[in-house]
């Protein structure tokens, strides 16, 4: 038995306005006193967190729950904010056996390390098109690993380019077609106005490297397969490509004047600001209460190229819906992963959170394209989207590769990707330390 952890202590606190039968699970999955299986759910931050009245993952526990019939009861509990800590808190608990943990919100970019590790449950083979059917291949791609589904994909999450109308205007920049990063990087120049990006030393700026590489044609890894001995391609033309936005973007004055420690929120704030222009971020900005000031000067359009004729892969992130190995109940745990991840959950979260379906269907629906106008983009972008390198080891590589492309203003397209690439393939043989 894993001691309670403070999040644990804060659902025990809280889990009375949870429907009655919401029973929270004590340590290890756990049955009612009516003798039905409980199942423990630990869920990401959301909207209300573990109020049931407010459209988030909580909400969805008590439908499925209801759903059941009396078959199981599904009770949450509360991850930390930041995805490094969800991922240790996981880790460490999953490596001991927790059998506390039955299911779990899992970022796309550590399940494959969750799956290489044997603490994710098979999914049982007649489930799988369960899981599957109607979902954006994007989505798929994020839930797999070695050529077979690990997790339930759940809610898909992708970035778009966000521009200021009247700055466009301004710039007599053509919307309609797709631009680069060079053309919005000038037109921020000749209007004064900025171009945000996430910079800070953390994942969020190893998701735009990603993109700026993969977009260039390129892949930070060829062979995940391969595990450690996975094969480095940053020192490559793509590698420099991608090298060369970041030093025009740092070089140029359109940039967040702290550039090297901005993340969604302070790009956010940046472009929301009144020289704001261009942004790169998240689905869940437009619903942002922090934009509304401006909503209706906001544009949006598909993720800057670049090369100009290439298309470009926007990043991909969201929450695939893993099983615990160490469950008592793993059948259990993918029927209810199944009802979790029902066009009719995934709609409901959107709506209430912001953050958008996995499954195609949802798109189409009237409330949704009412809600999001740009569903449509939104879509499209999450099936030409480019995940983190689906690797075991990607917590490393992508440490590794934040801390050589750091700060942007010494990123030189000569050097950086050589030393980048050599410095990675260092950490993963074990000669060089993060």
């Amino acid at each position: 038995m894993t001691p309670r952890t403070p999040y644990r202590r804060l659902a025990l606190g809280l889990a009375a306005v949870l429907a009655g039968s919401m029973t929270l699970a004590a340590c290890g999955s756990g049955s009612s006193s009516s003798g039905t299986p409980t199942l423990t759910w630990y869920i990401n931050p959301d909207v209300g967190n573990l109020d049931a009245s407010l459209g988030g993952q909580a909400t969805i526990a008590q439908n499925c729950t209801e759903d059941a019939g009396g078959d199981y009861a599904i009770d949450v509990e509360l991850l930390p904010n930041d995805a490094s800590q969800q991922r240790e808190q996981l880790v460490r608990r999953l490596a001991a056996g927790d059998s506390a943990i039955d299911l779990m919100s899992l970022d796309p970019a550590f399940t494959a390390e969750f799956a290489n590790a044997d603490f994710l449950a098979p999914v049982p083979s007649d489930v799988e098109s369960t899981l599957t059917d109607g979902v954006l291949d994007g989505a798929i791609k994020a839930a797999e690993f070695d050529g077979k589904l690990i997790a339930a994909p759940f809610w898909s999450n992708t970035q778009v380019l966000w521009y200021r109308k009247s700055v466009v205007d301004k710039a007599g920049l053509d919307m309609s077609k797709p631009v680069t990063w060079s053309q919005i990087i000038e037109a921020a120049q000749q209007t004064g106005t900025t171009v945000q990006v996430q910079g800070k030393r953390y994942e969020g700026y190893a998701v735009w490297l990603n993109a700026l590489i993969t977009s260039a044609g390129g892949s930070i890894v060829t062979d995940t397969g391969a595990g450690r001995d996975a094969t480095i391609d940053v020192d490559s033309d793509a590698g420099r490509q991608a090298a060369e936005v970041v030093q025009q973007l740092a070089d140029s004055g359109a940039a967040n004047a702290a550039l090297s420690n901005t993340d969604e929120g302070l790009a956010q704030a940046g472009f929301t600001a009144a020289d704001g222009g261009f942004m790169v971020n998240w689905e869940y900005i437009y619903a942002d209460p922090a934009s509304a000031e401006v909503k209706d000067d906001i544009g949006w359009a598909a993720y800057p190229r670049v090369d100009p004729a290439m298309r470009s892969t926007p990043p991909f992130g969201g929450i695939n819906i893993g099983v615990s190995a160490f469950s008592d109940y793993p059948e259990l745990g993918y029927d209810a992963a199944a009802c979790i991840t029902s066009a009719e959950n995934e709609k409901l979260y959107a709506i209430n959170s912001g953050n958008q379906a996995s499954r195609a269907s949802v798109y189409e629906d009237s409330e949704i394209k009412a809600k999001y106008p740009m569903a449509g983009l939104w879509k499209k972008s999450i099936d030409n989207a480019a995940p983190r390198p689906l690797t075991p080891y990607w917590t490393d590589i992508s440490a590794a590769l934040v801390a050589s492309w750091h700060p942007q203003s010494a990123v030189d397209p000569e050097s950086t990707p050589a030393a980048s690439q050599q410095y990675i393939s260092d950490v993963l043989e074990g000669k060089a330390l993060l």
